[in-house]
């Protein structure tokens, strides 16, 4: 799953593409945490006044919203967040097991003793994040783990894949770590991978792989 954009600043300044990122970044967060809600219809000159930004940059990214999947634009009828589809998500969880799964096992016989170090160093600002329900952070936190993982197999195309999957279930994943005691599991299932790379043992970093991805779609589910 990708990490929530940072918020934008309530009065926008600086030059063209800086407003375009700051209006992408905003928008994405807004959708992601479903502050838009799925379905939603949006008004471009409502939207503007409430980031503080002209309709060109928010005209931008909403096309750029629309080339990820993230809302619609229906000619003569406007703008919609697009929907939530359990269908979808759950094809994209097929697509993430088989790759996820590989990219577990490279990562078990590819990674390095300094990012083992790094992987443990991140889990450990997990405690904290749960303690404060935090969920944009551990969002960010699970974003950045798989991040290693993916970077720990040396395969560019294979993590490439990884991140546009993880953009696109964002939202789903968002839903699923707002589910009391869900969070508490995956870090838990962080903390069984991450030890099964340490040992090397990429059968059992792929199982402990497997188990996490099955869990967030069982979760999912009940989500949606």
């Amino acid at each position: 799953m990708p990490a929530l954009p940072q918020p934008s600043l309530p009065a926008a300044t600086g030059g063209g593409a800086q407003l375009r990122e700051q209006a992408y970044a905003d928008i994405k967060r807004r959708i992601i945490a479903c502050e838009l809600a799925p379905g939603a219809q949006i008004n471009e000159g409502a939207l503007g006044t409430l980031l503080g930004l002209g309709r060109t940059p928010i005209h931008q990214a909403l096309h750029r919203l629309e080339m990820e999947g993230l809302v619609t634009i229906l000619p003569r009828k406007g703008i919609v967040v697009a929907p939530l589809s359990l269908d979808e998500v759950l094809d994209m969880i097929e697509v993430r097991a088989c790759n996820e799964t590989l990219c577990v096992r490279l990562a078990a016989e590819r990674v390095r003793p300094a990012e083992l170090a790094a992987m443990r160093h991140l889990l450990g600002e997990a405690p904290a994040l749960l303690a404060a329900h935090d969920v944009p952070a551990l969002m960010a936190l699970d974003l950045r783990f798989h991040s290693a993982i993916s970077a720990a197999a040396r395969n560019t195309v294979l993590a490439d894949l990884l991140r546009r999957l993880h953009e696109q279930q964002a939202r789903f994943w968002f839903l699923t770590l707002s589910e009391a005691g869900h969070s508490v599991r995956i870090h838990d299932e962080h903390q069984d991978i991450l030890a099964a790379l340490e040992r090397h043992d990429p059968d059992a970093a792929a199982a402990a792989m497997q188990r996490h991805i099955d869990d967030f779609r069982r979760a999912i589910t009940r989500a949606l």
